[in-house]
């Protein structure tokens, strides 16, 4: 899906994608706790009806943290939640909440909106928000998950950003 009136906005610079990148730290954190108290519920869950034993261990807790292949399921559920949660944001409508306040776009130079694909790669590639410091050095402010992706990161004006469902607009 692609919007064409989208196409034209200028690219955003370092420190106005840092402002919406600390906004969405706070989210982030909260979807982390989320995703923590949901998968150490199922993992409880999982012990309380013996079907993971506690193998000697007194607390659910010891038993997830000292087994290392339980520990090693439980941070990937948690990162890949939270790297779902940016996934799913920019590839249905572009913006994340910090984004949308600071009224960024993430879309590709025609406008059109970022696969799930995509979304993913970028993710990658954005090294944990470390590609966002190529901006500093490019001319083009593009950072390095925009080159990665042949996408980028542009500034709304205030009515464009108004819009609710990116989609079908």
């Amino acid at each position: 899906m692609s919007n064409f009136e989208h196409a034209n906005f200028p690219r955003a610079g370092f420190f106005r994608r840092l402002g919406a990148i600390i906004y969405d730290l706070l989210l982030a954190v909260a979807v982390y706790m989320i995703a923590g108290a949901i998968g150490f519920g199922i993992f409880t869950a999982l012990t309380s009806t013996g079907l993971i034993a506690m193998q000697g261990h007194e607390h659910v807790s010891d038993l997830l943290n000292g087994v290392a292949l339980y520990k090693g399921i439980y941070q990937f559920w948690i990162a890949a939640c939270v790297g779902l949660f940016y996934v799913m944001f920019w590839s249905y409508g572009g913006q994340t909440l910090g984004m949308r306040a600071w009224r960024l776009k993430i879309q590709h130079p025609n406008g059109q909106s970022l696969s799930i694909i995509t979304a993913a790669a970028r993710l990658v590639w954005s090294l944990l928000g470390i590609g966002n410091l190529w901006i500093l050095i490019n001319g083009d402010k593009l950072a390095l998950q925009d080159m990665m992706t042949r996408s980028e990161v542009v500034v709304l004006s205030k009515e464009a950003n108004q819009m609710r469902n990116w989609r079908g607009v």
